[in-house]
């Protein structure tokens, strides 16, 4: 998958990009919104073998560039009967707070829809209240809420928030 808009670019990961990666995924910084505040401790050689096994109709990993520059990741899974579970982490923080994290879903969603799916799906810590605003600014609707359903690194609980897209609510950020 590659999909371009403007000066950002959503790409398969690869490779090359596995050291990037761990880099980010090993940063509690990075991953303490995802409930790894001491990162994931994770090895490139490992991230490379997970990658490997990536297909479009499965599960893909995949790389954000802003002007040909790494600045996150995203992912989709193919959970079967037209629905797609999605995530996005802008790594680099000096691009958070611009717009790019809501139009690279937008990049993305566009084309999972034209895949062919017809539901998308993805959860977020209840306390990511800047993810759950681009999330329903996009069109997602809130389905549940899961009280102190999990216990992140430093054992303390978290909760987290369900929502669902489906086409005709979709508002799309990448289109001109």
């Amino acid at each position: 998958m590659r999909i371009d808009y403007k000066n950002i670019c959503i790409r398969n990961a690869e490779a090359a990009d596995c050291e990037q990666l761990a880099k980010w995924w090993n940063d509690g910084a990075v991953m303490a919104h995802a409930g790894f505040p001491k990162g994931l401790d994770t090895a490139a050689e490992k991230i490379k073998g997970e990658i490997a096994s990536d297909t479009d109709d499965t599960r893909r990993r995949l790389i954000i560039e802003l002007d040909h520059s790494p600045i996150g990741e995203m992912s989709y899974s193919n959970l079967g009967s037209g629905t797609a579970e999605i995530g996005i982490k802008i790594c680099d923080f000096s691009r958070q707070e611009q717009g790019i994290g809501r139009k690279a879903l937008s990049m993305l969603i566009n084309a999972l829809f034209e895949k062919g799916f017809t539901r998308i799906v993805l959860d977020t810590n209840l306390k990511n209240l800047r993810a759950q605003h681009v999330y329903e600014l996009l069109g997602f609707k809130k389905l549940r809420i899961n009280k102190d359903s999990w216990t992140d690194q430093l054992g303390e609980p978290q909760s987290s928030v369900d929502y669902e897209l489906i086409p005709t609510d979709f508002k799309n950020y990448a289109k001109d």
